[in-house]
Order: structure tokens, then C-alpha cells, then sequence
């Protein structure tokens, strides 16, 4: 007798109407439109006690109204683009290493233009010197497909034009680091020249990568990890996209994130020396982006004692859950960063995969070093 199927809310009516919703980009004002919804709802409750409850009357429908006109507007100028044209945005030149990383915040909504022609060059540039063999931690190729119809993605509005990455179908956790840690490079050089991005995970249908990437990916062999959205910010954004950026725009404090013992329990006191010296490498590791902002990246600095004093040897990294895909590609992320930190304080060092600790714990998962040379 075959098992009964167990039901799953995945399966549901609910579920594939989200889904819908979502990948045809009206989710974002659906919610919008919830939130009118609640407040006309309060506004009833009001109007059936008595016109005098300013809380619940005048007040809600006020807001509801003000949403309205809000919601309307942003269906008009964002959903079918009608607006005045914007312009391209400024370059970054004059920033130095680190504000530049800390200026980069993931774009929501992007203009309708196309990259200009020199913009576009000079990506690709990027894209192909990032992936060549030599400058990857894992043995085994990773690329990123450009490409420009425009996938079904969330929560993201007006993305157009994308970077694919994609990996070997077997299963490889550095080339998933790498996919994180050379598209963040690519990212930081797409920054410099005035080009916004938006890293897209579990936001993004995978069937409409597939169909638009048609012959750029054998599906026996390829595995697609994540897309990056590229272009031009826009000024015209979603109310939810506003109120989204503004809840992803959070980072747990240093003290959760970086530590002075193997056990992951001392915080490290990254204004003592000798950690001082790694300056701002630390914060910009703390600003990473990663999926629905997880976090999931810790660090260890390793000292050892040396004509009696302290000098670092080592800065041990770890992901903290088990993510096979998503956590990988943080720490990549993580690596780009503290990497291109270290290169512009010229501190100078390698990544290394050391041998696993005898008994390590399975969750902080070891995974690679930063050797100080």
C-alpha cells in the first residue's frame, strides 16, 4: 500500500498564489496594499465605536489615505516607469579602499537604462580576470554568464541585466567560496565605477536562469549558485523595498563576529594591539552582504608568543551553520573583503586550507586561513 503523501504548506493554494505574486513583481505592492488594508480595517473598527476615537478613526484612514496616493504613484512611476530620466551616477575614484566597500549598499531598484558600452567592457574585464586559474583558492573553474533579459527576481524592481555564477555540479565547497569571493571582487570594482548590484539567492526562479541562459549552461555538469543584478541605482523604489533596505541595514557588533580563542567564546579586542593593525579590515568583513543578511561568517586570530611579544600568525574563518551553498558564498564574500583590506593596509598574506583540529566541534565549521606572511 503505498505511504500518503504528507502535506506540505508549499503545496498549497497560498504558497503558488506568493509565488506568483512575487516572481511577477507585484508582491511588493500587494504588501503595500495590505498594510491600507489594515488601517481602513482599524478605521471601520473606529467608525463603529464613534467618529470622536481619533486613534481609531481620523488617524488610520489619514494614513491609509496618505498610503494610497503613495502606493498609486509608486505603481505609476516604478512598476511601469514612468518618470523623468536619470542620470548615470558619478564614479568613485576618490575613495580609498575601505569607504569604497562601506559605500556599497545592495541596490533594490535600478534605472531602466542599459550599461554604457565602457562600462559593460570594463565588467567583463573584471569577470574574466577574477575567474581566471590563478587567482582562485579551489581547484576546480567557476564563471559568471552575463547575461540581459531580465530574470523573475525579488525583491528587487527593475533589474535587467545580470551576472550568473555558476559551478561544477559536484559538489566542491572552495569553488562555492570562490564563486563568493570572486564575484564580491568583481562587485567591488563594479562600485568604483558607479555601477550598483545586488547579490540574489534564494530571491531568484531558477527555471527562468536556465531558460535564458539556453546554451551557456549544461544543466549534467553546471550548477548555477546565485545571480548578481547589475546596473544603475534608481531613486524610484518601492515602499516595502524602502522599508526592506532599512531591515537588512544591520550588522551584528564586532564582538559576535571575531575571536581570540579556537572556541569562538573570547571577543576579539580588535582596538588592541597587535589586532589594531588590521584597522578596518574588520569592519568591512562586518558590512558583507550575504543571504537575508545571515552573518554567518566568524573569525579566529591565532597569536603566538615571539621574543616576548605577541605577533598574529593566522586568522582562522568559519561559517556557523551548516548552509552548504548560501553560508560558503558568505564566507567568500567575507574573504574578498578582508583580502582586499589586508592588500590596501599592505599586510601582507595568503588563504590556506590548514588540516582539520583533531575533535573539532562540527558547527563552527572550519574552513580556511589567512596566513600572515
Amino acid at each position: 500500500m503505498p505511504l500518503e503523501k504528507q502535506w506540505s504548506f508549499e503545496d498549497s493554494a497560498l504558497w503558488k498564489l506568493k509565488l506568483r505574486l512575487q516572481f511577477s513583481g507585484w508582491l511588493q505592492y500587494i504588501i503595500h496594499a495590505a498594510w491600507i488594508s489594515i488601517l481602513l480595517l482599524i478605521t471601520g473598527v473606529g467608525w463603529l465605536i464613534g467618529h470622536w476615537q481619533v486613534l481609531l478613526f481620523w488617524l488610520p484612514l489619514g494614513l491609509a489615505t496618505l498610503l494610497s496616493i503613495a502606493l498609486v504613484g509608486t505603481i505609476i512611476m516604478v512598476k511601469y516607469g514612468l518618470h523623468p530620466t536619470e542620470k548615470i551616477p558619478p564614479n568613485k575614484n576618490h575613495l580609498d579602499a575601505f569607504d569604497l566597500m562601506r559605500s556599497r549598499q545592495s541596490c533594490r531598484s535600478f534605472q531602466f537604462r542599459n550599461l554604457t558600452a565602457d562600462h559593460h567592457a570594463e565588467l567583463l574585464k573584471a569577470v574574466q580576470f577574477h575567474t581566471q586559474e590563478n587567482q582562485l583558492l579551489g581547484q576546480k573553474p567557476i564563471r559568471f554568464e552575463y547575461i540581459k533579459p531580465p530574470l523573475i527576481v525579488w525583491p528587487v524592481v527593475g533589474a535587467h541585466e545580470f551576472l550568473v555564477a555558476i559551478a561544477p555540479k559536484e559538489y566542491d565547497r572552495l569553488s562555492i567560496i570562490d564563486v563568493g569571493r570572486s564575484l564580491q571582487k568583481i562587485v567591488i570594482q563594479a562600485t568604483r565605477m558607479g555601477i550598483a548590484t545586488c547579490w540574489i539567492g534564494p530571491g531568484a526562479d531558477n527555471k527562468s536562469i536556465l531558460q535564458h541562459l539556453d546554451d551557456k549552461i549544461d544543466p549534467e555538469n553546471d550548477h548555477v549558485i546565485c545571480v548578481c543584478a547589475i546596473g544603475y541605482d534608481s531613486m524610484y523604489k518601492p515602499l516595502f523595498i524602502r522599508f526592506f533596505n532599512r531591515l537588512m541595514h544591520k550588522r551584528l557588533p564586532l564582538s559576535e563576529l571575531f575571536f581570540s580563542d579556537p572556541s569562538l567564546s573570547t571577543p576579539l579586542d580588535t582596538q588592541a594591539n597587535p589586532y589594531s593593525l588590521y584597522g578596518r579590515c574588520y569592519e568591512v568583513c562586518q558590512w558583507s552582504p550575504s543571504s537575508y543578511n545571515g552573518q554567518t561568517t566568524r573569525c579566529v586570530a591565532i597569536t603566538e608568543q615571539e621574543k616576548g611579544e605577541e605577533n598574529i600568525i593566522r586568522f582562522d574563518f568559519f561559517t556557523s551553520i551548516s548552509s552548504r551553498y548560501y553560508a560558503a558564498v558568505a564566507l567568500g564574500i567575507w574573504l574578498a573583503n578582508w583580502e582586499t583590506g589586508c592588500e590596501a593596509l599592505n599586510m601582507r598574506g595568503h588563504f590556506k586550507v590548514l588540516p582539520p583540529i583533531t575533535a573539532a566541534p562540527e558547527l563552527p565549521r572550519y574552513d580556511i586561513s589567512w596566513v600572515v606572511n
